[in-house]
């Protein structure tokens, strides 16, 4: 049986959302820099690709209209070749080298990229539409059908007893082993710096200027967090609830791109395999608690996965 091995990734640095140097940037312009920076990696030209598959979770204005057609064609490849794009929220980039790995087992697909990427700089702001966002009657029969992120972080912390501190705790360690892995260049071999137009917005007139960089690594560590720190910061719903900008991810600009091949194309070609796509699973769960669909999830893709020779 053929099995599909991703031989190379890239992605950009991740940018802070609307102060980062990734605010300015384009959509297609931010996805096809992975997507040619994959493809160099693997030494593949882009007219050998026949598919690729990108997720993103807000598809509309600079990643809208199908962004997965349009990053190929910024990254340089050939009208040739396709693309479609994935919506699964926050596991989009997932289910995106899953039907790309997917078309390589079943369909015959030789070579494919999948990934994934979001512009909230650009995208979820004022300009953002809100027209018949929400359907009435589909409100009446789940009432947190449209439930905010936020809110289903609040329900899983009380719901399952996860406190505070022991949010902060998990915060402090996921920073200083951040901050341990950039100083030893752990990410560097994944990142692929990309020159960007920052906007600069002034404070005082809100007048806007433009500053032209390079963003090498990512904007979102902050080395130096502490207990204290995390401590003194109030929950973004306000007091009686454990949810801060210093325990909870930020927004963020960024995308990231694998190249995927059949594993005879791969040895055929020389490439180290990186990984075998052995499987995907995912799972239902209320709305209101979002955060643990993994639960179910994990063990279903691990129970899929597993064979008699593994």
């Amino acid at each position: 049986m053929t099995e599909a091995v991703i031989v190379s990734t890239a992605r950009t640095p991740i940018g802070r959302a609307y102060k980062g140097a990734l605010n300015n940037t384009e959509g297609a312009t931010l996805l096809g820099h992975a997507i040619s920076a994959a493809l160099s990696r693997a030494k593949v030209e882009g007219a050998e690709v026949e598919d690729v598959v990108m997720g993103c979770a807000m598809q509309q204005g600079t990643t809208g209209t199908n962004i997965a057609r349009k990053a190929l064609l910024r990254a340089g490849l050939p009208v040739s070749v396709s693309g479609t794009t994935i919506d699964r929220q926050c596991a989009s980039g997932l289910q995106a080298i899953a039907v790309a790995a997917r078309s390589v087992i079943f369909d015959g697909l030789e070579v494919a990229v999948g990934g994934g990427g979001e512009s909230i700089s650009l995208v979820q702001n004022e300009h953002m539409n809100g027209w018949h966002a929400v359907d009435p009657q589909l409100l009446a029969m789940k009432a947190d059908a449209y439930i905010a992120m936020l809110d289903t972080a609040e329900n899983v912390a009380k719901r399952y007893n996860i406190s505070r501190e022991l949010q902060d705790e998990y915060s402090l360690e996921s920073q200083r082993r951040t901050a341990a892995a950039q100083q030893g260049g752990r990410f560097d071999d994944e990142l692929a710096p990309i020159k960007a137009t920052m906007a600069v917005v002034d404070k005082g007139t809100g007048t806007v200027r433009y500053k032209e960089m390079t963003l090498s690594k990512d904007e979102g560590p902050r080395p130096d967090t502490t207990a204290e720190g995390l401590a003194s910061v109030k929950p973004a719903k306000g007091p009686g609830f454990t949810i801060t900008g210093g325990n909870a991810s930020q927004l963020s600009d960024g995308a990231s791109a694998a190249v995927i091949m059949s594993d005879k194309r791969a040895a055929a070609t020389g490439l180290n395999p990186l990984g075998i796509f052995r499987g995907f699973a995912s799972a239902g769960c209320e709305q209101d608690e979002m955060g643990s669909g993994p639960v179910l999830a994990v063990p279903a893709a691990s129970e899929a996965s597993r064979t008699d020779d593994r």
